[in-house]
């Protein structure tokens, strides 16, 4: 039982891991995205092109980089976490 209790807790642990890791990009982009407008509204104000603005530009990469990680992690998390409590559990249940 030590031996399993023992995977289940790695297996926490690297989701964990994950979770902080993708929280922490997400952190310093957005903080960065935030300070760029608390200080430099000339530059996010830059057209790029007619229409789009630097500032729009990364507004939308910061909602696409979101939406990235949150794939990531959901990916991960359906190709090993969700299989390895799948597989704690069957051996809970069988009695090993």
């Amino acid at each position: 039982m030590s031996d399993t209790h023992d995977h289940l807790t790695r297996v926490a642990a690297a989701r964990w891991r994950l979770a902080l890791i993708l929280t922490a990009i997400m952190t310093v982009l957005y903080v960065g995205f935030i300070v760029l407008i608390a200080f430099d509204k000339p530059l996010l104000g830059t057209i790029l092109v007619p229409g789009l603005s630097l500032g729009l530009l990364l507004g939308v990469l910061m909602i696409l980089t979101a939406w990235s990680l949150i794939l990531i992690y959901v990916r991960w998390a359906n190709r090993h976490y969700d299989h390895r409590v799948a597989d704690f559990r069957r051996d809970r249940q069988a009695g090993r």
